[in-house]
C-alpha cells in the first residue's frame, strides 16, 4: 500500500509554510518534469527553475524567493534539498524485513540476537556475535566471529563482516561490502614476501553508511576506524589502519591506503588516491582523480592532474610536459646568463 500524506502534514513535518490547499493529498515524489497532481516535487538546482512554470506536480518544495513566481501550491523552506531528502524516507518503498530468524540461517549457538532482530535466509551469524535490537541482517549475510552491530543496523544482502568487526548504530552496509578482509601487509625476505597477520578489527561509528562492494581492512596491530556520519559510496577501497574522521563522505572508486588519518568534515570526490602514513586535516575538500601524494595541513580545496580537452590539444600539452625538465634546466642557464651581464653592467657603472 502506498503512502499517503495531505500537505499539511507535510508542511508540520518539515516546519515549512504552507502556501495553497492544506488537504491536498501527496503520494509520492518527482522530478518537475515528471511529477503528477499527488506528487510533490522539488527546485534545489538554478538549472531546472526552466521547468517550475509548467510542472505538473501537486506542490514544489521552493525557498521563499523561487515561491515568488510561482502560482501553484507550495511548500516553503530554506533548504529544498534537504526536505526533500527528510521526507523521501516517507515514501519509500524498501520492504522491511520481519523480525526472527529464518529458518535455513545459521546461528552459533553462543551468538546474541536480539529479539527484534531479523536474520534473512541462508545468513551466517559465527560464534559470541551480537546483532542489537531493529538490526536488519539480509540474505547470505555473513557476521564473523565476536563481531557486534549496533541497533537499527541494515546489512543489505551479501555482506561480509569478518571477525572482530564492532559496527556502532543505525548503519546502513550495502550489498556486497566487505569489512576487516585482511590488510595487505607483507615483509620481503631475499624479495620473497611474507605474510604479515593482520591481528587488528575495524571500528565503525553511528549512522555511517558503506556503498556496495566498498571494503574496508582490518589493522595490521589496532583497529582500522570509521568515524560517526561517514559516507562512502561505492567500490572504495580502504586499507589497513586508516582513520576517518566523523561526517566525512567519500565518492566512488576512491582508493585510501594504509594509515592514511583523514579529518572531519571533509569530501573527497570520486576517484581519489592517497598514497599512506599521511594526515589530511579537517574541512578539507579533493576534488575527482587527485592524487594524494603528501599530508594535508590548511583546510580548503584541493585538486591535481588535468582536465578534460579536445584529444590533439591533449596530446600537446603532454609533449610540453615532458619537455619541463629541458626547460627548466635552459631557464636556469639563461638566469646565470643574466646574472652575470647583469653584474657587470654595474661594475662598468661603478668605475
Amino acid at each position: 500500500m502506498s503512502a499517503a500524506f495531505t500537505l499539511g502534514q507535510l508542511a508540520e513535518r518539515l516546519g515549512a509554510a504552507l502556501r495553497g490547499a492544506e488537504g491536498r493529498i501527496i503520494t509520492g515524489l518527482a522530478t518537475l518534469q515528471d511529477a503528477g497532481p499527488e506528487q510533490l516535487s522539488f527546485l534545489a538546482n538554478a538549472q531546472y527553475r526552466k521547468y517550475l512554470a509548467n510542472t505538473g506536480a501537486g506542490a514544489v518544495l521552493l525557498t521563499a524567493t523561487d515561491a515568488e513566481g510561482y502560482a501553484g501550491d507550495a511548500l516553503i523552506v530554506a533548504n529544498p534539498y534537504l526536505a526533500y531528502a527528510r521526507l523521501s524516507h516517507l515514501f519509500d518503498p524498501k520492504p522491511v524485513a520481519p523480525a526472527g530468524i529464518h529458518p535455513t540461517a545459521q546461528v552459533a549457538g553462543d551468538a546474541e540476537v536480539d529479539p527484534s532482530a531479523s536474520i534473512g535466509p541462508y545468513a551466517v551469524i559465527e560464534s559470541a556475535a551480537r546483532i542489537g535490537a531493529g538490526v536488519r541482517v539480509g540474505a547470505h549475510c555473513v557476521v564473523g566471529a565476536r563481531s557486534v552491530i549496533g541497533e537499527d543496523g541494515w546489512l543489505a544482502p551479501r555482506v561480509t563482516l569478518y571477525h572482530d568487526v564492532k559496527i556502532g548504530r543505525r548503519v546502513v552496509i550495502q550489498s556486497g561490502a566487505v569489512i576487516g578482509g585482511e590488510g595487505f601487509g607483507f615483509a620481503s625476505d631475499k624479495g620473497v614476501w611474507q605474510k604479515i597477520a593482520q591481528i587488528g578489527g575495524v571500528s565503525i561509528g553511528d549512522d555511517v553508511e558503506i556503498g556496495a562492494n566498498t571494503t574496508i581492512d582490518r589493522g595490521a596491530l589496532s583497529d582500522t576506524l570509521i568515524g560517526n556520519g561517514v559516507k562512502l559510496d561505492n567500490q572504495i577501497m580502504i586499507a589497513h589502519n586508516v582513520q576517518i574522521g566523523d561526517n566525512t563522505a567519500m565518492a566512488g572508486c576512491c582508493g585510501i591506503s594504509g594509515s592514511t588519518k583523514i579529518g572531519r568534515n571533509c569530501m573527497i570526490a570520486g576517484g581519489v588516491g592517497m598514497v599512506g602514513h599521511i594526515e589530511v586535516c579537517d574541512n578539507v575538500f579533493v576534488t575527482g582523480m587527485t592524487m594524494v601524494t603528501r599530508s594535508i595541513t590548511e583546510p580548503g580545496a584541493y585538486s591535481s592532474g588535468t582536465a578534460m580537452q579536445p584529444a590533439g590539444e591533449w596530446k600537446k600539452s603532454a609533449a610540453r610536459i615532458r619537455q619541463l625538465d629541458e626547460m627548466a634546466r635552459r631557464l636556469r642557464e639563461l638566469e646565470k646568463q643574466l646574472a652575470a651581464v647583469t653584474q657587470g653592467a654595474d661594475d662598468s657603472s661603478d668605475a
